[in-house]
């Protein structure tokens, strides 16, 4: 089966979520809130949103100009927003036995398992994956808004331009209970801490994905069938970092000699609101490139969010803002950009979504090499071959 992209006036997106349901039904939920879970912080539901919307108006802002190449996801973002009251949210059913813990219930009642076996006959069908993680001050609604623009912008080739060899991808959503208000102190302290203990729920959640791939590839091998050649990605945005940082804390202890399963086939970590001294030994991330074939860092020190961060909460300089403290300590498969040159206005703390930024993490996606020719990069002179610097057409 050749792989499609979705209609521009029926978008979904899958999700896994820690936050408290709305209304009286956790399985016909009206959404989820910015409290935890009421069943604990690392419980989570898995499920799909569907938007529908008028597919004039997604073209509309697909071939827009931002200002830095064409797209304007945030606005796409922002008009998904505006049809949640159109929206579906169909929550997975799980039919758990009380007297079990989670370990020894039957695959077959978990929510999760659902998800993942959808995910994985779209990826058998020729579609990649990509999980989606937010970041500060975004509740459900601009979560899934976000979530729906990104996949929008990274399939705008497959589906404007049939000639175009670009593999659909699929967005998941993990949304933890980021508080969404715009209350700047108490909502920041409140999210990071917040952060912090979902990171373990999404650690636990991609120690599901890991049992069920490693269970699925076992499964083929039996069969002797051959892998689907397809793959997950990663993409981190602002505090979503930080839930990543913790996550790997989470997995660290349930893998074999603490090492990190490899599960990606590239990691994006974008506008980082983590310390610029992440990447170096012995802290958080100096181990994440064990989890993927390659790490891509995009900072922009336009980003006025960062030193935001940095001096008004007491952080430390920010990953997001001039990217690794030290760049030779970057391993090789770990590449960063600076997406400075290029990123003004509103977006600036949001630029994935947008033009060149979004049309280079797309290219990561389609395997173009980054020194090709065919990009909009150059690389920053100073003797590290994985810096580079984007300066658009």
């Amino acid at each position: 089966m050749d792989a499609e992209a979705q209609p521009l006036d029926r978008i979904q997106i899958y999700y896994a979520t820690n936050r408290r349901h709305r209304g009286l039904d956790r399985w016909q939920p009206a959404g989820y809130g910015i409290e935890p879970s009421k069943d604990g912080t690392e419980n989570l539901r898995f499920g799909m949103v569907t938007l529908h919307c008028d597919g004039g108006k997604v073209t509309e802002c697909l071939e827009a100009d931002c200002g830095f190449g064409t797209g304007d996801g945030v606005r796409l973002a922002k008009y998904f927003f505006e049809r949640r009251r159109s929206a579906t949210i169909e929550a997975f059913r799980e039919d758990l036995r009380k007297e079990q813990n989670e370990s020894t219930q039957p695959r077959q009642n978990l929510g999760s398992t659902r998800a993942f076996s959808e995910l994985r006959d779209k990826m058998v069908a020729g579609d990649h994956v990509l999980i989606f993680v937010h970041g500060f001050n975004v509740n459900w609604w601009e979560a899934v808004a976000s979530a729906a623009g990104l996949q929008c912008m990274l399939n705008r080739h497959c589906s404007t331009d049939p000639a175009n060899d670009s593999t659909p991808v699929h967005v998941v959503l993990f949304s933890w209970p980021s508080d969404g208000r715009s209350i700047p102190y108490w909502s920041y302290f409140s999210d990071r801490s917040d952060a912090k203990v979902s990171g373990y729920a999404f650690g636990r959640g991609l120690l599901k994905l890991r049992d069920y791939l490693i269970d699925t590839r076992r499964l083929l091998r039996q069969r002797g069938d051959p892998p689907c050649g397809r793959s997950v990605y990663l993409l981190c945005h602002s505090m979503g970092n930080y839930v990543l940082q913790n996550a790997l804390e989470r997995i660290a202890d349930f893998s074999i000699g603490g090492r990190l399963p490899q599960i990606f086939e590239r990691v994006f970590l974008c506008a980082a609101d983590v310390a610029a001294d992440v990447f170096q030994p012995g802290e958080p991330f100096h181990r994440l490139p064990q989890m993927a074939k390659a790490v891509t860092i995009y900072h922009n020190r336009g980003d006025l969010t960062m030193p935001i961060s940095d001096y008004t909460k007491g952080n430390t300089d920010r990953l997001g803002w001039a990217g690794a403290e030290w760049p030779a300590y970057l391993p090789d498969r770990v590449h960063q950009v600076d997406c400075g040159r290029l990123v003004t206005g509103i977006v600036e703390h949001s630029y994935y979504h947008c033009g060149a930024i979004n049309d280079d993490i797309r290219q990561c996606i389609d395997g173009l090499p980054p020194d090709s020719r065919d990009r909009t990069r150059e690389p920053v002179r100073h003797g590290w071959p994985n810096v580079w610097r984007l300066i658009g057409d």
